[in-house]
């Protein structure tokens, strides 16, 4: 049985940098490292994963690897983003935290069940806090919502179209 998200982990460019957002901004603490010089095939590497601790106690988490190429990119929302769990008052503050910081923030966007805002971290990845609405979770039962029947309606349409 699968219990819950232990970390999700990316490439960053720096983990000083990045540790900034994570932790001097968003108030994520930085929990671990690990240092890694060589991986499970053998290959010497110079690589730093880091972690960030969320209040469920699982983490973000990212490798600095200077020595294996990545492209990064400044991702869409809709290609990745991370979505984390807020109240309203600290969606508000966090809001007025992006905008006084100079950051590229986006929203208020109401999604009918959430609201959310959108900040872009030092990798280029797009980082979503959200809060839950009156409702929430009748929206995402499953029981009750339609999920599967909306999905059918979504691929049995494409199927037709292709």
């Amino acid at each position: 049985m699968i219990r819950g998200l232990h970390h999700n982990a990316y490439r960053c460019r720096d983990s000083e940098e990045t540790r900034r957002f994570y932790e001097d901004f968003l108030g994520l603490p930085l929990a671990g490292t690990l240092e890694i010089n060589e991986t499970k095939s053998g290959r010497p590497t110079a690589t730093l994963h880091t972690f960030y601790q969320l209040g469920d106690g699982s983490y973000l988490a990212y490798f600095e690897a200077p020595d294996m190429p990545f492209e990064f990119k400044v991702q869409h929302d809709f290609d990745l983003h991370i979505a984390l769990e807020v109240d309203m008052p600290t969606l508000q503050a966090m809001f007025a935290k992006g905008k006084a910081a100079g950051l590229e923030v986006r929203g208020v966007s109401d999604h009918g069940f959430i609201r959310s805002i959108y900040f872009r971290d030092p990798n280029g990845y797009v980082i979503e806090l959200t809060a839950r609405l009156p409702g929430h979770d009748a929206a995402m039962n499953p029981a009750t919502n339609d999920a599967r029947a909306k999905l059918d309606r979504w691929t049995a349409g494409r199927t037709a179209a292709n």
